[in-house]
């Protein structure tokens, strides 16, 4: 902690935020299937002695998933569906936490990506409960890949149903281990959706990231609508981390959104990144999820001066005055990448009338980006405030 005080996060390694960072995003995925906290221990000991090589957190994690992967098919085979497609969903998470890292991307790392996405693809055939259907959804000439998570209710009936986009720098298949099973098992689906600049999207596709997030927030949109299990009146928007521009800018330019969930704030972006260019320049390490050289691949820009200029729209200020659906902020009291004051200004500005703000504290836990250190805080209130405001009639 800056201020002196105790850090209350698990910190694997000390000296290095990026990385611990990284690897809280692996051991929060074991509530719902994506982490088993023994393997991922045995990653982090082979890593203790290579913090900061990215080359070597792609390769440790790679091999586990292999190993993971591996094991899981010969259960299959062996006629064990079930616990193989488990091992499957782990291996699924450990090919894409280790991949995050790479700049640039590789063909190596490209195989190891899509091994995860047919990693989840392969164990949805076995796992019922959620049940996972993969998707593409209608975009211009294109499409977007998505995951649409059912729904535990009676069949035949339309409810609700969550859109949730990325951040900077995670993907639908890791989303996907952040709760979402809960969210199913309390009735409302949820397609989670690689965005452009995310995922699938801008590996496989060109799709680069886009400050209009309406642009593809309303077909996703149309394309739920058009779902005989959903009713198009309660269908809400959620993204996280950077989504906590993506969400808020949806549900400002794309009214049909029912509600809308910032897992996360966000003011100015421009702002945000200059800082931390500046930081790096004084070889002050800003507090960065990603390697500082991912944010000029997603938006397709050569330089820092490029990435600045391609920010420039990045601001909620203007936008999000238009929100007039039921809103929640997320936000960390000890978030590292984003300032709270940031938060408080953009939630200030938010032009729905029943609006709330929670901020965890160091006291309850969740006080880190993105509540890091405690997901399954964070997606309980998030789930709990959906129930509430998706109910028929509201």
């Amino acid at each position: 902690m800056s201020d002196g005080r105790q850090e209350l996060s698990f910190t694997y390694f000390p000296d290095n935020y990026r990385w611990s960072h990284g690897l809280l995003i692996g051991l929060n995925m074991a509530p719902w299937g994506g982490a088993e906290i023994g393997e991922i221990n045995r990653i982090g000991l082979r890593l203790k002695d290579k913090v900061g090589d990215d080359d070597a957190w792609f390769r440790e994690w790679t091999r586990e998933a292999r190993t993971v992967e591996e094991r899981g098919r010969a259960r299959i085979a062996e006629g064990f569906g079930v616990s193989g497609a488990q091992y499957l969903q782990r291996a699924s998470a450990y090919y894409h936490v280790g991949e995050r890292f790479l700049q640039p991307k590789s063909a190596e790392g490209n195989e190891a990506y899509m091994r995860g996405v047919a990693c989840l693809r392969d164990a949805a055939q076995y796992i019922k409960r959620p049940r996972l259907e993969h998707v593409e959804v209608p975009y211009g000439d294109t499409s977007l890949p998505a995951i649409f998570v059912h729904a535990e209710r009676e069949r035949g009936t339309r409810g609700p149903a969550m859109v949730f986009f990325d951040g900077l720098d995670v993907t639908k298949e890791i989303q996907y281990f952040k709760g979402v099973a809960d969210l199913a098992a309390r009735g409302i689906a949820c397609l989670i959706v690689d965005g452009p600049g995310n995922g699938e999207s801008i590996r496989f596709r060109n799709l680069y990231l886009r400050h209009d997030t309406e642009h593809y927030a309303s077909p996703v949109f149309d394309y739920l609508a058009a779902r005989p299990e959903v009713d198009r009146k309660r269908i809400g928007v959620m993204a996280i981390s950077l989504g906590g521009y993506y969400a808020p800018r949806a549900a400002a330019y794309e009214p049909r959104f029912a509600c809308c969930i910032a897992w996360g704030a966000q003011w100015d972006y421009r702002k945000i990144w200059r800082e931390r260019f500046e930081r790096l320049a004084r070889a002050d390490t800003p507090s960065l999820s990603v390697a500082a050289q991912h944010i000029g691949w997603v938006l397709n820009a050569g330089s820092q001066e490029e990435v600045l200029a391609r920010l420039a729209p990045f601001n909620l200020d203007g936008a999000v005055q238009r929100i007039a659906c039921p809103f929640l902020m997320l936000h960390g009291e000890g978030d590292e990448q984003i300032p709270l004051a940031d938060a408080q200004k953009c939630f200030d500005a938010v032009g729905s009338r029943e609006k709330t703000m929670k901020v965890f504290t160091r006291e309850e836990g969740g006080y880190h980006h993105c509540q890091i250190d405690n997901q399954s805080i964070c997606s309980a209130y998030m789930w709990d405030w959906l129930e509430r405001v998706l109910r028929p009639g509201q």
